[in-house]
């Protein structure tokens, strides 16, 4: 089992949240980490632009990234939501065996 960290950012904490518990509650993800208070400076529509977001680190099974994916997506209020897969090149063995179990449908 490969394993991969999702990288998202969210608006607020209420967002973070609606996106944690559907990704953990569908199995699609094992565990997700949310980082509250992260600053974020972006261009967006021509313009320098500076929000506060939450950072949400996805733990999951590599086979699972597009329908994590499509799921943040549905549930994300972004126009284009920061979604980036990370592999995972090495982990602890008993942590990477919770997470496939964790994953399984």
């Amino acid at each position: 089992m490969k394993a991969t960290i999702l990288l998202v950012t969210a608006p607020d904490a209420r967002s973070a949240a609606r996106i944690s518990d559907a990704l953990v509650g569908e199995r699609l993800a094992a565990c997700v980490t949310v980082v509250a208070g992260a600053r974020s400076t972006y261009r967006w529509k021509g313009k320098i632009e500076r929000a506060r977001e939450a950072v949400l680190l996805v733990k999951t099974r590599a086979a699972l990234v597009r329908r994590v994916e499509r799921r943040v997506r549905e549930l994300h209020p972004y126009d284009v939501p920061e979604i980036l897969a990370l592999p995972v090149s090495s982990g602890e063995a008993s942590y990477l065996r919770w997470l496939g179990e964790s994953t399984r449908p």
